[in-house]
């Protein structure tokens, strides 16, 4: 603490970081470790292992085609109006943590009815003939916005580590590195899975620029993007943690075809990221480094569900929020995405597993159970025993959901009963709309339960 203090002074009188920006130092053997440069003098290591593993092709007509038909209408008062019209996966689903499913019909947010006039005008106008010109600005303010329509059929299938067209890209937040994903890496290499897993620039072995512009949102994601192109297979599963959800939800918004499932890890809402102007990484870089040692207790005791001596080895073992000052307050502020906001995060159609740990103080529940609503194929599963950095506190758990969640595929509705049973066949479309005029009745709201699988949060800034 003494010597983060004298440091932060001695920068703040001379004016220079103290901070020596370069990468930082690995012990682990080269094997698997790959140096990338994305654009020149910028450079980022990469652990990618390629099991040895027999190759067995994914069998043909293999998994199940999931219609994904949705309209999506945002009026100018900014709320939304999302309408699924098309047949989602049903029982086949992954189950919440109780074992319940949701009704797969639609997500609603309703406008409140806009009484503009009083009664008695109403009347008056009525008796003068004037009904419709009181009407016509009534309607002009319920006008859409914006209208999104989707209409695609998406095939979704079981990806197993024998299956050589699938890689699993794994993406940390601030301050981590690509050793925080060091059980995932392990198990499912060993179960003969290609991984792929990135230090973000300024973390971990990667180079740290010098220039505060080389870590906005929109220059890591373009790393990002260069990493996946160089290792994407036919079927790609992306895996982020924190700020990482958002470079993952960039990727399946621009490689829609190549993205094939996505698990967000505290994620956080369906929001546009924008820096907090209130913040304590807005202190300059000399006052951060003095600070740092209570950062880093700030990190653990908000991080960790447990704050013990495992906790401290593991960040320690895993380089986990050891960056410098001077990258930490860039990262920060440079968490500016506008596109980013819930219409964004509702056009997407790959399926999505959302894991949440209970004792997350970086990420309220609320803020993946709106992201599990506003989403179109999400599944959101609560972890009673972990917090933010859930993968290193309980690896076997995650391991479990996630290997789960890779093999899950649905299966095709047999036609045959129809043909079979054509008077059942007939009545069932009354059932079916009356089901659906009920659920438009119910409007989706954020109050559902913590293990609600279906659909609905929101955060500005991620770790």
């Amino acid at each position: 603490m003494l010597t983060s203090f004298v440091d932060g002074v001695f920068c703040c009188l001379t004016g220079k970081s103290t901070n020596v920006i370069v990468p930082v130092e690995t012990s682990e053997p080269a094997d698997g470790f790959e140096f990338v440069e994305v654009k020149p003098g910028r450079v980022l290591r990469v652990r990618h292992i390629m099991p040895d593993r027999p190759v067995v092709e994914e069998p043909t007509g293999q998994g199940g085609s999931v219609s994904c038909k949705r309209r999506i209408t945002v009026y100018r008062n900014g709320q939304l109006f999302i309408e699924n019209l098309g047949d989602r996966a049903k029982t086949e689903l992954p189950n919440c943590q109780n074992g319940e499913t949701e009704p797969n019909c639609t997500v609603e947010v309703e406008l409140p009815e806009c009484n503009s006039s009083s009664p008695p005008i109403r009347e008056a106008a009525a008796a003068t003939g004037e009904a419709d010109q009181l009407q016509q600005p009534k309607k002009r303010r319920r006008k859409p916005k914006r209208t999104v329509v989707i209409d695609c059929e998406r095939r979704i299938s079981c990806c197993k580590g024998t299956h050589s067209d699938v890689a699993l890209f794994f993406i940390h937040g601030v301050g981590g590195s690509l050793d925080i994903w060091g059980n995932q890496l392990d198990f499912f290499s060993r179960l003969g899975y290609e991984v792929i897993a990135p230090d973000l620039a300024g973390h971990g072995a990667s180079s740290a620029p010098q220039i505060a512009a080389a870590y906005t949102f929109y220059a890591l994601a373009e790393d990002i993007r260069l990493i996946f192109k160089r290792y994407a297979r036919r079927r790609n599963i992306l895996v982020g943690h924190s700020y990482g959800v958002s470079f993952c939800t960039f990727l399946a918004h621009e490689y829609p075809d190549q993205v094939h499932k996505m698990v967000m890890i505290n994620g956080g809402g369906p929001t546009a990221l924008e820096p907090s102007l209130c913040s304590i990484f807005n202190l300059p870089t000399c006052v951060l480094h003095c600070l740092s040692p209570l950062l880093a207790w700030s990190f653990l005791k908000a991080g960790f569900a447990r704050q013990g001596a495992k906790e401290k080895q593991l960040l320690k073992e895993n380089n986990a929020f050891n960056v410098s000052s001077f990258v930490l307050r860039a990262m920060m502020s440079g968490q500016y995405w506008p596109e980013g906001d819930e219409v964004y995060h509702a056009e997407l159609t790959v399926p999505i597993l959302l894991v949440h740990g209970m004792y997350d103080k970086f990420v309220p529940i609320e803020e993946d159970q709106r992201m599990a609503e506003i989403l179109l194929m999400a599944f959101l599963k609560v972890l009673d025993d972990g917090s933010h950095m859930i993968m290193m506190e309980c690896p076997e758990a995650v391991n479990t959901l996630l290997h789960e969640f890779f093999l899950w595929e649905p299966e095709t509705q047999p036609k045959k009963e129809s043909k079979a049973r054509p008077e059942t066949a007939k009545a069932r479309p009354d059932t079916t709309k009356t089901t659906c005029e009920t659920a438009k009745v119910r409007p989706a709201t954020a109050q559902h339960n913590s293990s609600n699988c279906g659909s609905q949060a929101d955060s500005k800034t991620k770790k």
